[in-house]
């Protein structure tokens, strides 16, 4: 079969298309032929070997996908039978490939009514979005939260969670294209965050309150920034960043609010149950939408990890096998 490998850590050209064997599931293990498989900007901090968890080389990356299940091995147990439309959250072998072996609980039915290149774009940035909001930042219905960042993958999931939790939602996006993508995912007020004072127009929507709740994508471009901004009690959680950044912390003691870290990697299963759970709810509900943005040939997957860091945030980049 056909699949990336990364055979040392480096730029973006380490990702070399190559043949390499079928795997075989195992022991509560799944095999899925992948019809599309999401690329995370976290994809791309694992190849350049920087992230904290540098995995064994050679490698093929990629935790998120969606198609159909191959073949099932002993011990599973879920009903995910062969030629069941499944996502992966997770993958045993990476899933930027025609095949992937996966545990069974990283494998997850998709409705039929949810493309596969929407599938490939539920499993990190879904989770990630619903543990930002409701396990770390403990939103509830009425209160305002402003997603910094919010055209992309997480982006557009923390807002359409939002909306479905009775959030008032302002996203901020740093491209006309972008702005408009956030527009259209419903009730949101939608802020340029490359424009000056954007966060006094944000306080301005809540009558002066202040911020319940920020979901904060880059935090080293805007957490000073955020933290006067927000309200009494108020909180962020830093989701991403890309360097340090200085902060005050009378902005803090002054609201009494916090600053709260997240990676996906850290939530319990208990946790991660329940956000697959709650995706399973939203999609067939029609409440979450998955955009995807763009669609490459899983030989640009170098491509695709230069466009994931540097181009405008507009929805999901997916391969295609």
């Amino acid at each position: 079969m056909r699949a990336i490998r990364v055979s040392a850590f480096g730029p973006p050209d380490v990702l070399v298309p190559v043949d390499v064997p079928v795997p075989v599931p195992g022991a509560d293990e799944v095999l899925v032929r992948v019809e599309a498989a999401g690329v995370n900007p976290v994809d791309t901090y694992i190849r350049a070997g920087s992230y904290s968890e540098a995995p064994a080389l050679p490698y093929t990356p990629g935790a998120d996908a969606a198609g159909v299940v191959e073949l099932v091995g002993p011990g599973v147990t879920q009903g995910l039978e062969e030629g069941r439309r499944v996502y992966t959250a997770g993958s045993r072998t990476g899933t930027y490939a025609e095949l992937v072996v996966c545990a069974e609980d990283q494998v997850h039915p998709l409705p039929y009514g949810v493309s596969a290149a929407q599938g490939a774009a539920l499993g990190t940035p879904y989770a990630t979005a619903h543990r930002a909001l409701f396990q770390r930042g403990r939103a509830v219905a009425g209160e305002t939260v402003l997603v910094h960042g919010a055209s992309g993958g997480v982006g557009i999931a923390a807002v359409q969670w939002a909306l479905a939790a009775g959030l008032t939602v302002i996203g901020t996006a740093g491209s006309a294209e972008g702005r408009a993508l956030v527009a259209a995912q419903g009730d949101v007020h939608v802020l340029d965050h490359r424009a000056a004072g954007h966060l006094a127009v944000a306080t301005d929507i809540t009558e002066g309150r202040g911020i319940d709740l920020v979901v904060e994508l880059l935090a080293n471009a805007n957490l000073g920034a955020d933290l006067p901004a927000l309200a009494m009690g108020g909180r962020v959680v830093v989701v991403g960043s890309r360097g340090t950044v200085a902060v005050d912390p009378r902005d803090l003691m002054n609201r009494e609010a916090e600053i709260r870290g997240m990676r996906l990697p850290n939530a319990s299963p208990a946790d991660l149950a329940a956000a697959h759970a709650a995706i399973g709810v939203g999609l067939a509900e029609g409440r979450l939408r998955p955009v995807v943005g763009r669609e490459l040939p899983l030989a640009e997957a170098a491509r695709a990890h230069r466009e994931v860091i540097t181009g405008p945030a507009a929805g999901k980049i997916v391969l295609v096998p």
